[in-house]
């Protein structure tokens, strides 16, 4: 990098911090803060939602699977991403936004007390918050490693900068910054995976090889088989399932996306909108990864450095740090939506039953507190982050994929599924059981199993054994032990429909705790 590149990833973080200084005046009360106050265009929305998925594990982790087995990179990963959201376009998000409009929540959580119960939504809750430190922890190293490749700082450094600018302005600006900045990185990522697309393509033309021709070429033999290595069939199946349910909600910062629009017709857009983009993008993001055997040499040996690499050989200053700002742009997208969803979770879920005072919060000190929590989220990750490649956590795309991937499974079959009335009969004990045993199915199969099979357990079944018990335990369960009672078959109602003549008063839970229509049963 020299003074311009410099220039513009300096000048991309003041656009972000003006950005969360101009969002703080549109929030003045929780609800702005963690769900727009509903007022999001469902373009902005979907446009959010397909940038918060994002993160420089793209470059880092996926490039290196690109490097090494090709296409399979877009297959199993953008494609499962794309279907599930489409699917979840007409299944899901138009519940959730319902969650806003006719529940009045602010978290994706809120609704599981009445759901429920308060112990099903704090395991869900604490769970949920403690798996996104580790999976944010595991964006901050990855954008901490680029950083490396390009200025030599240290992992810690990186980390330490890019956390710093990413909790300014989501912390000021909340869900209102967090769009309006994914918006302006959706447009610098447009600019610069079409320069990187555009560059590599010329440098193949200097070596005489013709765009089709590549695929030939022996650095690239099999590159172009849709399911290969680790990455069968199987794998596929499992990841088509977990994000059907991550993408669409259960990892909650794509779940306040559909929130955040007006109304459930809006949510189903916004979803929409951003399927078409995950099945389109990546094609463009990817196919410098698919042809960089042709260009580069890893250093390292998962080929994770490998687009940082052609990156820096390929591009002239100031384009190169137009690229450089685009691997930010993604990092920060997620890691801040998900640390405004879990602000939300904790301010609105746990902090009310470990605090009376916290359930005495008003608007202006309940802000506050979203915005404390958003700090000590972001906090918490970063440390994480300088754990990342110790031996407790591997490498970050194992982080990713496997342990995001098989943790979210047990935690989102009971917070996604008890939307649907299919599963009304589905309560409390059926969630409880299919959580825990869900986790311990991970435990089981990633440690002591994985330890005494030759070989170890592939990767495939480490990712879906805990997802398919989970789901298994919640409807066997459900029908062995309904607990549909009146009062849960109401919140079911409520999310369902939007007309109000069919839909039973949700009645407040006992215990003095808020339910999720925001009020406070009042003792003698």
């Amino acid at each position: 990098m020299n003074s311009l590149d410099w220039a513009v990833l300096i000048g991309y973080f003041g656009v972000m911090v003006a950005i969360g200084v101009w969002s703080h005046k549109q929030v003045g009360n929780v609800s702005d803060f963690f769900t727009a106050g509903g007022k999001m265009p469902w373009w902005l929305s979907g446009i959010s939602h397909h940038m918060s998925g994002y993160s420089a594990v793209l470059f880092t982790g996926y490039a290196g699977i690109a490097y090494t087995y090709g296409v399979t990179s877009f297959v199993t990963w953008s494609f499962p991403i794309a279907l599930g959201i489409a699917i979840g376009s007409k299944l899901f998000a138009p519940r959730i936004n319902r969650l806003r409009s006719r529940l009045q929540v602010a978290s994706p959580l809120e609704y599981l007390k009445n759901r429920y119960d308060l112990k099903t939504q704090q395991a869900l809750a604490w769970s949920g918050m403690l798996l996104k430190i580790v999976d944010v922890g595991a964006k901050w190293a990855a954008i901490a490693t680029l950083l490396s490749v390009f200025t030599g700082i240290t992992l810690n450094q990186g980390i330490l900068i890019t956390g710093a600018i990413t909790a300014v302005y989501c912390t000021i600006g909340g869900l209102w910054a967090d769009a309006l900045t994914e918006l302006g990185q959706f447009v610098i990522q447009l600019l610069a995976g079409v320069s990187m697309f555009v560059a590599v393509v010329l440098k193949l033309n200097d070596k005489g090889i013709g765009f089709f021709e590549a695929w030939d070429q022996p650095a690239l033999h099999g590159h172009g088989k849709p399911l290969i290595g680790p990455y069968g069939t199987v794998f596929l199946l499992a990841f088509l399932f977990i994000k059907l349910f991550e993408y669409n909600g259960g990892m909650l910062n794509q779940a306040q996306r559909y929130m955040a629009t007006s109304s459930p017709r809006e949510a189903t857009r916004s979803a929409r909108l951003s399927a078409a983009l995950w099945l389109v993008w990546p094609v463009v993001l990817f196919f410098p990864m698919w042809m960089s055997p042709l260009l580069v040499h890893a250093q390292k040996p998962d080929g994770s450095d490998s687009y940082g690499l052609m990156t820096e050989q390929l591009l002239p200053h100031g384009l190169l740090g137009l690229v450089i700002v685009g691997f930010f742009s993604h990092t920060m997208a997620m890691c801040s939506s998900d640390a405004n969803a879990i602000a939300a979770v904790f301010t609105r879920d746990a902090a009310p039953v470990l605090s009376r005072r916290a359930r005495e919060w008003g608007q202006r000190s309940g802000l506050i507190a979203a915005r404390v929590t958003t700090v000590v989220f972001l906090a918490l990750s970063m440390a994480v982050a300088t754990q990342v490649n110790s031996p407790t956590f591997k490498d970050i795309i194992t982080v990713v994929i496997k342990w995001v991937a098989g943790l979210m499974g047990p935690i989102a079959i009971p917070m996604m599924l008890g939307l649907l009335r299919p599963f009304r009969r589905s309560g409390p004990t059926a969630a409880l059981t299919s959580w825990g045993l869900g986790l311990l199915a991970f435990w089981l199969v990633n440690y002591p199993i994985n330890w005494n099979v030759d070989g170890g357990v592939p990767l495939q079944y480490q990712v879906s054994i805990p997802l398919a018990v989970s789901l298994v335990l919640y409807i066997l369960i459900g029908y062995l032990k309904p607990e549909d009672t009146p009062e849960r078959l109401a919140v079911i109602e409520r999310i369902n429909t939007d007309d109000d003549s069919t839909a039973v008063a949700v009645p407040a839970p006992a215990d003095g705790v808020e339910d999720a229509l925001g009020r406070t049963p009042v003792k003698d």
